[in-house]
């Protein structure tokens, strides 16, 4: 499972500019910026409460989306998988060294390495 922190911040990126603009504020104030309610209450000349009651419809809201969308479930998936193939193909790369195999044929695996590794990269 997610770390809290990472899926809170996981929702927002993905979900973020569904919320309103004051939803989008609170929750980046709280989650990114590390401002406690209080904080964030004097700052904006209300309560604590009121506060705290935006950040906790905004984060229900992030999940409700998640829950339908399944956008980071996706992601995540995904992302493991371009790992496990990164890894069989380390392991290809250390086995193929061993073995007399072409020059190109090594060319050919180290550009497919560095592919992946860009995919992994901006994914």
């Amino acid at each position: 499972m997610i770390d809290q922190t990472v899926h809170m911040g996981l929702l927002f990126d993905f979900y973020g500019q569904l919320l309103t603009e004051k939803q989008r504020l609170f929750f980046s104030l709280y989650h990114q910026d590390d401002l406690s309610l209080g904080e964030i209450a004097q700052q904006y000349g209300i309560t604590r409460q009121a506060v705290y009651d935006i950040i906790q419809r905004s984060q229900k809201t992030l999940t409700n989306f998640e829950e339908k969308l399944g956008l980071i479930k996706r992601y995540v998936r995904q992302r493991e998988q371009l790992e496990r193939l990164q890894g069989r193909l380390r392991e290809l790369a250390d086995e193929l060294s061993l073995a007399a195999v072409s020059e190109s044929g090594r060319r050919r695996l180290a550009e497919a390495q560095e592919l992946l590794a860009e995919l992994i990269e901006e994914f």
